[in-house]
């Protein structure tokens, strides 16, 4: 009897476990525990915003160390760098300013994400440098539109203002990428 007991509590804690930890939870799965928890206060913008902002920090680390590793030009390597650096940096004050409201994060980047990585993965030099640059400056004005609405229309006031205080390093990081992009095109 005891050791019925004991498998089927050690049974429904494994079930019950991933519901509690959010560190583990893929982006569907952060999506949904936002929307349980928020679907009808004013975070549920801020979740949103929060959810996908840590998926694309992730993709763009990612992509900076495969720059690192399979870029060709110095200034995509140090670009690279930046993003691993600067998105890194980010990714940590997301953390923690969505465990202080009891937003779930993802732990890694969405399956569209993933296959721009995979995808960037496969190629080397030249070829990854291009494509890589292109994906960016798409990448940052994406960034820069989701930060400028969250920064204008969130609810959370200390999600806005780490918004905020991001919008002029993406547009850095958007000036960094067209030129690259364009040094690129010339060479």
């Amino acid at each position: 009897m005891k050791k019925t007991v004991l498998l089927s509590a050690l049974c429904m804690s494994i079930f019950l476990l991933p519901a509690c930890n959010n560190e583990n939870a893929t982006n569907k799965e952060a999506k949904e525990e936002n929307k349980e928890k928020f679907e009808d206060t004013d975070v549920k913008r801020d979740a949103e915003f929060s959810a996908k902002a840590a998926a694309g920090g992730m993709m763009e680390v990612e992509l900076g160390k495969i720059a690192l590793a399979n870029g060709m030009s110095q200034s995509v390597k140090d670009f690279g760098q930046t993003m691993v650096t600067d998105h890194s940096a980010a990714n940590e004050e997301l953390k923690s300013a969505a465990a202080a409201k009891n937003i779930s994060l993802p732990a890694a980047p969405d399956a569209d994400m993933q296959k721009k990585i995979d995808d960037l993965r496969q190629k080397k030099g030249a070829d990854f440098d291009k494509d890589y640059m292109d994906m960016m400056v798409k990448d940052h004005k994406d960034d820069i539109d989701l930060f400028q609405k969250e920064a204008d229309k969130g609810n959370d006031p200390e999600l806005k203002a780490w918004a905020a205080s991001k919008l002029s390093t993406l547009q850095h990081h958007l000036q960094m990428c067209e030129q690259i992009q364009d040094q690129l095109k010339k060479n």
